[in-house]
């Protein structure tokens, strides 16, 4: 143990191993930028639909259904499908059949978590809102929106966490970030490169985490639904 502590701090007290292209530093930023780029395209994919779905009460057990297979399908499995559709199209490995596959497990818990939000606003608040003269487009930005707002947030925070941590697998298709190290330390039978990968990889998602937990301070909370419900009182 003592001699496998000694190789990590001899490989992170080695600046080479944090500086240029294939550093410790740059290899961070890809993933992260990787990471919340596919989070951020997932919710600008999903989240219109699911809202639409939500609103409308419509299809219920349709998205139910389609959102658990997708969530049936390993990570992995989900790149193995990319891979051909990107080398079709003329992409080639690395990025373009890792993010893809990140796009698509980013969307489950996005959709899952917007669709059950809106279905909770309460009743007597929509219609109160409805009573007060705003139309099904208002009703659903001023009112369901926002105080779905909490739930659709955790959705997106459940998925940049675990975009973030399944982002390692797109080194097996030729992709760097800090899968990288997991996949060169296993080639090369070293131990202190893939502790450092796995402890980079942690440390990013939960530092991915706490960001997405201190943004939740400033959503808006129950005092839209208290001001609409008082009219029903």
């Amino acid at each position: 143990m003592s001699g496998l502590l000694s190789e990590i701090s001899g490989y992170l007290s080695d600046r080479a191993n944090w500086i240029g292209e294939a550093g410790l530093i740059n290899r961070a930023l890809d993933h992260l930028w990787i990471s919340l780029a596919a989070t951020l395209l997932a919710a600008v994919l999903i989240l219109p639909l699911a809202l639409y779905l939500a609103h409308h009460r419509r299809a219920e057990f349709l998205a139910t259904s389609l959102v658990n297979m997708g969530r049936a399908i390993p990570a992995f499995g989900i790149i193995g499908l990319a891979l051909p559709i990107s080398i079709a199209l003329g992409w080639g490995l690395g990025f373009w059949p890792t993010f893809v596959a990140l796009v698509a497990l980013a969307m489950p818990p996005i959709f899952t978590n917007t669709y059950t939000g809106v279905l909770r606003v309460r009743s007597d608040v929509v219609e109160a809102a409805r009573g007060m003269g705003l139309k099904g487009g208002q009703v659903l930005t001023q009112i369901e929106i926002p105080l779905a707002m909490p739930l659709i947030w955790t959705g997106i925070r459940v998925s940049a966490v675990q975009v973030a941590a399944t982002a390692t697998l797109g080194a097996v298709v030729g992709w760097g970030g800090l899968g990288r190290y997991l996949i060169d330390g296993f080639a090369q039978g070293d131990d202190a490169q893939i502790v450092v990968g796995a402890l980079a990889v942690a440390l990013l998602a939960l530092l991915i985490d706490g960001a997405f937990a201190m943004g939740e301070r400033f959503l808006p909370g129950e005092q839209k639904a208290d001001r609409f419900s008082s009219v029903t009182a």
